[in-house]
């Protein structure tokens, strides 16, 4: 397992776990992240990243991709 933010860009990657308190937990999975959901990094602007999840493209923080473990 590797924090998202350091997937390979455009690779479909599996949600294994996802870190956090509660709240960012429940933030990231209104934003679509579910543990078993496919999630792919499209790009990476300095401290954001793009992400494709569930057919939408979501920019997260550096901080929060690093809660996303795949």
């Amino acid at each position: 397992m590797i924090p998202l933010c350091y997937a390979e860009k455009e690779e479909p990657q599996i949600i294994k776990k996802i870190g956090g308190n509660a709240e960012i937990r429940q933030h990231l999975e209104t934003l679509g992240f579910n543990i078993g959901g496919e999630v792919s990094v499209v790009n990476t602007f300095g401290e954001n990243i793009i992400v494709k999840v569930k057919e939408s493209r979501v920019a997260i923080s550096d901080e929060l991709a690093r809660k996303i473990m795949v």
